[in-house]
C-alpha cells in the first residue's frame, strides 16, 4: 500500500481536520496515512504547535494499525535540540519528520522575515540553519519540505534554483545521505510546473551524493488534499533513482506504486 506520509489533523494548531474524516478519505483513495502532528517548541507565539503527545496517542490509539500510523513533525531549532531529542526518545512514534519552520525565532511564514532583505541573504540563512539542525537532529527519519521557504517568500521568484544555492544545498544533501536519512518530496507545491522543475535537480543531486530514500507526503491539513500529487512525486523519485518508503516503528517500509 502507498502511504501519504505527511498529514495534519486537529492536534496541529493550523488544522481542524477530524481523524475520522482523514481515515475515511484515505480509505476511499486506497492509501495508508501517517499522522504527523506539529511540535514546534519555543514557537514565537504562546500555546501554538505544542503537541500533547500523551493525549494524542491515547485518542488515536484506536485508529493505529497497518493503514494508519502515528508520527510527528518536529520543528528543528538549535536551541531546542535536547528537548526535541527527549520527546522522540520517550515516545513510540512510527515516523519523525524534521522541518525548518522558524529561523532566528521568526516563523518564515510571516512577511517580517523577508522585509528589506535580499533573497540570497534570506535563503542562505535558511539553508545554514537547516544544515546545522540536520547535523544535530540525528534522531529524525526524513528531512521535511526542503522548499518550505518558497511557499511564503515575498519575492518575485520565490523558487529555489539549485544553481544559485548549490554549495549550501549540497552540504545538506551530503549530511542526509551520510546519516542515511530520507528526503521528503512534499507535494504541496507540485501543482506548479516551475516548482517541479526547481525540485528535480535537488533530488537528482541527492541521489548522486549517495542518497537512497524519499518519503512522499501531501502535507494535508484538510481532507481534499490527502493524496495530492502522490503519483507525480513517485515519478520524480523514479526519475532521480530514489526509493519511495514510509516508516513504521521507525523503520523504512516499501510502498506500492499508484
Amino acid at each position: 500500500m502507498l502511504f501519504d506520509t505527511h498529514i495534519h489533523t486537529c492536534y496541529s494548531s493550523d488544522s481542524n481536520m477530524d481523524i475520522k474524516t482523514a481515515v475515511s478519505k484515505a480509505a476511499d483513495l486506497n492509501l495508508g496515512i501517517i499522522i504527523t502532528e506539529h511540535m514546534d517548541l519555543a514557537y514565537p507565539e504562546p500555546d501554538v504547535f505544542n503537541l500533547d503527545v500523551k493525549t494524542y496517542f491515547q485518542d488515536y490509539a484506536q485508529y493505529r494499525g497497518d493503514k494508519v500510523l502515528l508520527g510527528i513533525e518536529v520543528g528543528m531549532r538549535p536551541d531546542c535540540l535536547e528537548e526535541n531529542r527527549l520527546i522522540i526518545e520517550n515516545n513510540l512514534f512510527d515516523y519523525v519528520i524534521g522541518s525548518i519552520h522558524v529561523v532566528d525565532n521568526v516563523d518564515i511564514y510571516h512577511s517580517s522575515f523577508y522585509e528589506s532583505r535580499p533573497k540570497h541573504e534570506v535563503y542562505d540563512r535558511y539553508f545554514e540553519v537547516m544544515l546545522q539542525c540536520l547535523k544535530s537532529h540525528d534522531f529524525i527519519d526524513s528531512l521535511g519540505h526542503i522548499d518550505y521557504i518558497a511557499r511564503y517568500a515575498r519575492y518575485q521568484d520565490p523558487n529555489i534554483h539549485y544553481c544559485e544555492f548549490s554549495d549550501r544545498i549540497d552540504e545538506i544533501l551530503k549530511v542526509a545521505a551520510q546519516q542515511e536519512k530520507a528526503m521528503e518530496i512534499n507535494t504541496r507545491r507540485l501543482t506548479s510546473l516551475a516548482a517541479v522543475e526547481q525540485l528535480l535537480p535537488i533530488y537528482k543531486r541527492f541521489s548522486e551524493l549517495g542518497g537512497k530514500l524519499v518519503t512522499i507526503g501531501s502535507d494535508a491539513h484538510k481532507p481534499g488534499d490527502i493524496g495530492r500529487a502522490l503519483a507525480l512525486a513517485q515519478g520524480m523519485a523514479e526519475a532521480c533513482q530514489l526509493k519511495v518508503v514510509y516508516f513504521k516503528q521507525r523503520k523504512p517500509e516499501w510502498g506500492k506504486a499508484l
